[in-house]
């Protein structure tokens, strides 16, 4: 396994807040500021994703 980076408590913390909140979203209306919220968090869950080793994050769903 890659090495985990310095502070992976809170990326998966972050990424977990992250993943409800788009679901969350997902949900309610598709206004243009709700799709760009979306847009920003699924950007940021990139970023967080790509400093982990590769299907760290395989067994979270959006249904958390």
């Amino acid at each position: 396994m890659s090495k985990l980076p310095e502070k992976f408590p809170e990326y998966l913390i972050m990424y977990k807040m992250l993943t409800k909140k788009i679901s969350e979203l997902k949900k309610g209306n598709s206004e243009s500021e709700i799709m760009e919220k979306i847009k920003k968090y699924e950007l940021e869950r990139t970023k967080i994703i790509s400093m982990f080793p590769e299907n760290f994050f395989e067994n979270y769903s959006m249904e958390e």
